[in-house]
């Protein structure tokens, strides 16, 4: 009966160890497979993210190629011409006809490159032969499954950083009549992710909104952005540009928005005294007045404006402002506003930190698009900006995993050269002493 009990002993024993190693046994193999479905999962979304990208790269050669046909004159009748698909060389007529016609169609990139058939509908396959199974049989096969070129957008989008302060952004519209039901536009900088929940400034010094001194702002403070405009009549001269007239027709404009933490700072008759804008809570907005963007033209009144920057909204930006537009100087009465003119530039004074930004331009009525906003409580309409950018739409695939990838494509020529400043005080630490540095740049006459 002992040595029973023994026995019994040592068997429970066993079981129990036995146990507790399947269990460790299972967990590690749990664990190796999860490793294992994970990395073949990264595998496969950055291989689906490099079909997507492959899709963006022939999008950029189908624009260029579009580009070329037109810059040729080649001109079609979308609504009557039909690609002739029993013969697969695309012509510029194709061309122009997919893209004027079709640019959402999925297969239009695909068509303009010749990577599938006129007629056909298909993915575009990048590799078929990535990584392959013991046995030979494809495990992984890529592609881009649908590409979309989009050129009249709702808002004009680029970056500014200290290598590239500044952008310049014509305003091109469908004709002059839309560039001149243009009412006002909105500025929007600074993502909401870049913030990391640590908004914290005022840029106020006493009463005075303040432009301060570089090496006290804070690093994740949103950036101080300058906002010029130019805009003229069809026919103007350029001593125009020297004038604000008593109706407060301007030709030029610099607004400077600084941002700021403090709402009270920045409301309707709050006491800082070179505040011009005003801050509508209920709307959630910045709105600048029109009379107070023709002042700027006025070496004497070219004072900052605060504006609210607020994390906490469901919004993309944490900074928002809305500018609203003078008429153009008159010439023999005319006050209506070129499409071949109209023109801004946005600038980072302090050459940091780094952000996105977008403009929206607004017109007083519903006549301009489909698309709408609000500006003080009233509808108004988003004129589509045509022409400036393209917005390319790529989704690509590895397997069964998809990933999708948005760019824009300056379709204009940014690289002409820009004269930054004026005049420019060097950094006494980067010379032994300070010196003025003027640049000159003289251009040909045609």
């Amino acid at each position: 009966m002992k040595r029973f009990r023994k026995g019994a002993a040592s068997f429970y024993i066993v079981a129990f160890s036995t146990l507790i190693l399947v269990i460790i046994a299972t967990s590690f193999a749990t664990v190796i497979l999860s490793e294992v479905t994970r990395t073949t999962n990264d595998d496969l979304s950055q291989s689906a993210y490099d079909s997507a990208l492959a899709g963006v790269e022939d999008a950029k050669l189908a624009f260029s190629n579009y580009r070329r046909c037109k810059a040729q004159g080649v001109s079609v009748n979308v609504d009557s011409y039909r690609p002739d698909v029993s013969n697969n060389t695309v012509t510029c007529s194709d061309i122009v006809y997919w893209m004027e016609k079709t640019p959402k169609d999925c297969d239009m990139v695909a068509h303009i490159l010749g990577r599938i058939g006129k007629g056909e509908n298909s993915e575009v396959m990048v590799s078929d032969t990535a990584s392959t199974s013991e046995n030979g049989e494809v495990s992984m096969n890529q592609a881009y499954t649908c590409v979309k070129i989009e050129t009249d957008l709702t808002d004009y989008r680029a970056n500014l950083s200290s290598s590239n302060k500044v952008k310049v952004v014509a305003a091109s519209f469908e004709d002059d009549a839309v560039a001149d039901r243009i009412t006002a536009i909105r500025v929007r900088w600074y993502a909401v992710r870049e913030t990391e929940g640590r908004l914290n400034y005022g840029n106020f010094n006493g009463n005075l909104v303040e432009f301060k001194p570089i090496n006290v702002l804070d690093a994740v403070t949103p950036p101080t952005i300058g906002v010029s405009m130019i805009q003229t009549v069809n026919s103007f001269k350029l001593t125009d540009f020297d004038i604000t007239n008593a109706a407060g027709n301007t030709d030029r404009a610099m607004v400077y928005l600084v941002p700021s933490s403090l709402i009270g700072a920045v409301n309707a008759g709050s006491s800082y005294t070179t505040h011009v804008g005003t801050y509508n809570a209920t709307y959630r907005e910045n709105i600048i007045s029109a009379a107070q963007v023709a002042a700027t033209n006025a070496r004497t009144k070219n004072l900052p404006f605060g504006v609210y920057c607020n994390q906490d909204y469901d919004e993309e930006f944490a900074c928002s402002a809305t500018i609203n537009l003078p008429r153009p100087v008159p010439n023999g009465g005319n006050t209506a506003r070129s499409n071949d003119t109209f023109t801004f530039m946005v600038s980072l004074p302090y050459e940091q930190p780094d952000t996105d930004f977008s403009i929206t331009f607004l017109c007083g009525d519903s006549a301009c698009s489909e698309s709408s906003d609000r500006v003080g409580g009233s509808v108004v309409s988003i004129a589509k900006i045509n022409g400036v950018q393209v917005l390319i739409d790529s989704t690509g695939r590895a397997n069964d995993l998809y990933r999708r990838v948005e760019t824009r494509l300056e379709s204009t020529d940014t690289s002409f050269p820009y004269q930054y400043y004026a005049l420019e005080l060097l950094d006494a630490d980067a010379r032994n002493d300070k010196l003025f540095e003027k640049n000159m740049t003289v251009t040909s006459q045609y």
